[in-house]
Formats: C-alpha cells, sequence, structure tokens
C-alpha cells in the first residue's frame, strides 16, 4: 500500500481568499479607478485619524462622516499603498495566517482579521489624532496573527515545537500560559526583535525595503497586543486541554 503523500501546499482557503482579496482590491484601486475615484475611495475607506473631530464629522456626508468613521476602523486593512507594500503584507499573512486560521477556522480567524484591524486602527488614532495623512495597509492584523501564533506554534508537539507534528493535531495544542510563554528564550529573542524593530520604524532609523510611506508602526504594535492577549476570546482549544512546558516535563491545566 503506499502511504499518502504530505500536503506540499497547506495554506487555509480562508487565508488564500483574503490575499486574494487584497490583490484584488489592490489591482482595482490602481489599474480601474480615475485619480479623483481613488481620492474618494481613500477617503471612504482610509483610516484618517483628523474625521474623528467633531467638527470634520459635523460638516461631512454621513458616508464620509459617521459612516466611514465606523468601518474605518477595519476596511484601510484592506488597502495597500504599492506592489511592494501588498507582497509584503500577503507574504507575512500567508506565513503566520496559517497557522492561526488552521486553529481558529475561517469564521473566527475572519473576525480576528477584524478585530486586530481595529485594534491597531485605535492606537495610530490615540497617537496621530487629528492627522490628515490616511493609513492603509494589513500590517496591524499580519502583527495580530504573529502573535496569536505565539501562543502555541512553540509549544511541544505544535509546529515549531522541539517536539514537533506534521498533523492537524499540531495547531491543537494548549496553549502556552502567557506567563510561562513569556519566559520561553525563544519568545522573547522573537518579542524583542520585533518591537526592536518597529521603534527603529517609528524613529526613522531604518525603512522598510521598497516601501516609500511613513510606516504606522503604533498600529502594527496595537494589532499585536489584540493578538497576544485576545487570544482566548478566539481559540477553540478549551482549558481541559493539559499544558505540556516546552522547558521541561512539568504539567498543568493551562490558561489564557
Amino acid at each position: 500500500m503506499v502511504a499518502p503523500r504530505e500536503r506540499i501546499f497547506n495554506v487555509p482557503v480562508v487565508v488564500l481568499a483574503m490575499v486574494a482579496l487584497l490583490g484584488v482590491i489592490h489591482a482595482v484601486f490602481v489599474l480601474v479607478l480615475t485619480q479623483q475615484q481613488a481620492t474618494e475611495f481613500l477617503l471612504l475607506f482610509s483610516f484618517i485619524p483628523a474625521r474623528y473631530d467633531a467638527a470634520v464629522l459635523a460638516a461631512e456626508s454621513w458616508a464620509r462622516g459617521w459612516g466611514a468613521a465606523v468601518w474605518t476602523f477595519v476596511t484601510y486593512a484592506f488597502i495597500h499603498g504599492d506592489l511592494n507594500h501588498l507582497f509584503f503584507n500577503a507574504i507575512w499573512l500567508l506565513a503566520f495566517g496559517t497557522p492561526v486560521a488552521r486553529r481558529f477556522g475561517p469564521s473566527r480567524f475572519t473576525v480576528f482579521f477584524a478585530v486586530t484591524a481595529a485594534a491597531g486602527a485605535a492606537v495610530h488614532l490615540a497617537t496621530h489624532f487629528g492627522e490628515m495623512t490616511p493609513m492603509i495597509g494589513a500590517s496591524a492584523s499580519v502583527s495580530g496573527a504573529m502573535a496569536a501564533a505565539m501562543r502555541f506554534v512553540f509549544q511541544r508537539g505544535g509546529p515549531l515545537g522541539l517536539l514537533r507534528n506534521r498533523d492537524d493535531e499540531a495547531y491543537r495544542v494548549a496553549p502556552a500560559p502567557l506567563a510561562r510563554m513569556l519566559r520561553d528564550p525563544r519568545v522573547m529573542a522573537f518579542l524583542a526583535v520585533w518591537f526592536g524593530i518597529n521603534i527603529l520604524f517609528g524613529l526613522g532609523t531604518i525603512a522598510m525595503p521598497g516601501i516609500a510611506q511613513t510606516v504606522a508602526w503604533q498600529a502594527h504594535i496595537g494589532g499585536f497586543l489584540a493578538g497576544l492577549f485576545g487570544f482566548a476570546l478566539f481559540d477553540p482549544v478549551r482549558d481541559s486541554h493539559v499544558f505540556v512546558d516546552p522547558q521541561g516535563p512539568q504539567s498543568e491545566q493551562s490558561s489564557h
């Protein structure tokens, strides 16, 4: 009997659909819309901190004002400035969205994407209130997926654990309690690099390759923290699973 071959292309359909949607929206934005239509599109769907000034809301139509003030907390994440911006977010979404989507399932993952986008927008608003520059891009949601993946991928039996597993059970291991996770040197190294790079982006010390726009690093951090601390709200793996410490044989009941 021939053993079944391992799947090479194992990206969940919801992640592929998300990447495809980002690509279609960018194609329409760049290739179909006129300059005037593109400007109107940004006014309706990008996240603009100045929109939340009471005087601006009172002066604008419902769509540009109160309506956009609600939906742009999410819709901005589906717009990208150029192909480089789209490419980098798509690659990172494929890398980190895949394990999270395999664990959460399509519905939870879609809501998780929207919630982390909104968290990134909220932090950006708090730090850029009154600014006219629109914010676009899926980076906050990608950052949220990175943080969520950290909660389980390094676990023993997980996809990146010391005793890693290649089947679907690798994505169902009990999540690491935050207190223990933050003592894992691999996690701490990842956090140090990730926060360090974002701070350097914010200070203008380094630039993202191929991207000329200012990096909204505060939104990245907002999405990341939402994914890290809001993980339990989306996780379908219940606390009855036994947590196995990747640093040793001790086990205990897991808690999010």
